[in-house]
């Protein structure tokens, strides 16, 4: 009876399980964006206890301050950039872990455009505002947009406004401004908004028109209508839990190994037990090779169900 016990209260432990996502760590960049001019400055920061990488065309997993960069605990800086630190950051636990780690694409461009745009993935409904920068002059010039190399409007002021975006506005978007040339490609990638459960309401469901109004992207004065992008790549998300609900299955599965073991001895001590008994308690010797065997029933169906 001691074994099924064992095995139930492994197996309630193991169905309690969580399997929640842990968010990811998220890298930060001071300033904002991911297009930078040659010779700029930026901070690139992670949570406590992790440490900035990169993938670039000249390095591999290299950490800040190993030939590149300052790195000042948690935080790593770039005094200096060149088109060679484009690449791939992202945040790295002292262990090696970079699972859940959100990462982000640096572009540095030795032109003289760039296009400022979010670094991180945006949520869906949010509005996002695009601006094409100029090195020199610095003031905000008329631009031309593209999105996955189509073009999707003009800027009179440098700048576009994505109006409660969706997944079909994923995609490469640049700018280019005329007679000062055009930024490197950057990639806006949409999340997905959480649901959310709101309290039963009395009031009446909207009209028709309001339901199919549709979304509008404005540029600046004008408004256009993005095309459909392509899907961004995420990162994995770590489930911590589903390690301990494996450690805790092979606990379980030594365990069921240790009772079947031990079984057969158990087995010989009883029957030898039971035939010193005289024949007037044989109903009693039948009931507990009866119990003997529910107990292997309920061990052997626990099992199969958690299998």
């Amino acid at each position: 009876m001691e074994g099924t016990s064992h095995c139930l209260i492994f197996l309630i432990f193991l169905l309690s399980c969580s399997t929640d996502p842990v968010l990811p760590v998220l890298l930060t960049v001071s300033p904002s964006r991911s297009q930078f001019f040659q010779y700029e400055r930026v901070i690139l920061t992670c949570e406590d206890g992790w440490t900035v990488r990169r993938n670039t065309t000249k390095d591999t997993r290299k950490r800040c301050g190993d030939g590149w960069g300052k790195s000042i605990g948690s935080t790593c800086s770039i005094t200096s950039l060149f088109p060679s630190d484009t690449g791939l950051y992202w945040c790295e636990s002292m262990s090696g872990s970079s699972s859940s780690s959100s990462s982000i694409q640096l572009s540095v461009s030795g032109g003289s455009v760039i296009l400022q745009s979010p670094v991180l993935p945006v949520m869906e409904g949010d509005d996002v505002t695009l601006s094409c920068r100029a090195k020199n002059p610095t003031h905000n010039l008329p631009a031309a947009f593209y999105k996955d190399g189509s073009f999707i409007g003009d800027g009179p002021s440098g700048h576009m406004t994505l109006l409660h975006v969706s997944s079909s506005d994923e995609g490469l978007y640049k700018c280019n401004v005329k007679g000062h040339g055009e930024s490197p490609s950057s990639r806006i990638s949409v999340k997905e908004k959480p649901p959310t459960i709101s309290p039963p309401s009395t009031t009446s469901p909207p009209s028709s028109s309001s339901s199919s109004s549709e979304k509008l992207t404005n540029i600046s004065d004008s408004t256009v209508t993005p095309g459909p992008g392509s899907s961004s790549v995420s990162l994995p998300v770590l489930l911590p839990s589903a390690s301990l609900c494996v450690l805790v299955f092979l606990f379980l599965l030594v365990q069921l190994v240790v009772y079947l073991y031990s079984k057969p001895k158990v087995m010989k001590e009883e029957e030898e037990r039971m035939t010193s008994l005289p024949e007037t308690s044989g109903c009693s010797r039948g009931n507990r090779r009866k119990a003997n065997q529910e107990q292997e029933m309920v061990i052997m169906f626990m099992c199969f169900c958690f299998c």
